[in-house]
């Protein structure tokens, strides 16, 4: 979705001849999606636009650098270590290493194993930090999923090997506490399409709005749809980014107040985004706290096209369809 405001911020990568040709152009056609809340400009003006890489809705800042074959097949990781607060539907944390013992408590690892397996790509699961260690790890993945991660998460070395992964075309999959994750860290404030977690009222219900059905993760959706979540409110306000879907702070019967504050977005209130990010493909979603979520409509309101929200995410992030588009 456009909005009237639209703009572009790319970062200008050093010395190079190609990136400055690259920001000159994007500049000049204003082709990201940027809606503001026009009753927040300190919010609004929060965090670096650019975050030192070329980002925004242009594919030309995507780098195909042939690291991925699609005739291997597709394969994600799914992270979900927390250094913080822990969501329940993780369950108990995880042993070390790749794909430790799972229990019935642990639903989101269960849940997107299970969606992989319907959905055509192979799920692999870790809290390991030392599994992110080196880009060569990642790159045998097509994309990377953070789910309801929390806090400092990651080392210096995974650090340096998301960036590296990123620049070399990976994806990533940001998924509800994705963004109460690294708040220290700028680039990935950025891969988040410049927003982080700030609070959130009760869990509630309320209607989600799609505000773009060209995407591959929303075409398959209603045009608006129930479902319960914690709506978060988010500083920074994402930048640069093409919006998806949006909640309507109007259903929301307890409004959109967060705990710490923060008076919600008015009326427009995203869940869901996609932007090109410093070579790779980065799909986000607030949305994702309930351990219902991956049940179905007769059990709880809005399942289903979660799912088919979140695996859409996936499948565009990983480059199997199109993506941000």
């Amino acid at each position: 979705m456009r909005k009237p405001t639209s703009h572009l911020k790319t970062g200008l990568l050093a010395g190079a001849g190609t990136a400055a040709a690259i920001t000159i152009a994007l500049l000049s056609t204003g082709l990201t999606a940027s809606a503001k809340p026009a009753d927040r400009p300190a919010v609004n003006t929060l965090g670096d636009p650019q975050y030192g890489v070329c980002r925004g809705v242009d594919p030309r800042c995507y780098h195909d650098w042939g690291n991925f074959d699609a005739s291997k097949g597709y394969r994600v990781l799914l992270y979900t270590r927390t250094a913080g607060p822990r969501h329940a539907d993780l369950g108990p944390a995880l042993g070390t290493g790749l794909n430790p013992t799972l229990t019935s408590a642990n639903v989101v690892q269960n849940a997107m194993i299970k969606l992989g397996q319907e959905n055509g790509f192979t799920v692999d699961w870790t809290e390991d930090v030392s599994q992110l260690a080196s880009p060569n790890q990642l790159f045998k993945y097509n994309a990377v999923i953070f789910f309801s991660t929390s806090r400092d998460n990651l080392d210096l070395p995974a650090q340096t090997s998301l960036r590296q992964y990123m620049r070399g075309g990976g994806g990533f999959v940001g998924i509800h506490n994705a963004f109460g994750t690294e708040y220290n860290w700028p680039y990935y404030e950025g891969l988040l399409g410049g927003a982080n977690y700030y609070d959130h009222g009760p869990e509630q219900t309320g209607t989600v709005k799609v505000v773009d059905r060209q995407d591959t993760s929303t075409r398959a959706l209603p045009a608006s749809w129930s479902f319960t979540d914690e709506w978060y409110n988010l500083v920074p306000f994402p930048s640069d980014v093409r919006f998806l879907a949006t909640v309507d702070e109007k259903s929301l019967p307890n409004g959109a107040k967060g705990s710490m504050g923060d008076p919600g977005h008015g009326t427009f209130h995203p869940v869901a985004w996609c932007q090109y990010y410093d070579g790779g493909r980065s799909w986000v979603t607030t949305l994702g706290h309930d351990a219902k979520d991956f049940t179905d409509d007769a059990t709880f309101a809005g399942a289903t096209s979660f799912q088919k929200l979140i695996v859409g995410g996936i499948q565009s992030a990983m480059g199997a369809k199109p993506f941000c588009r």
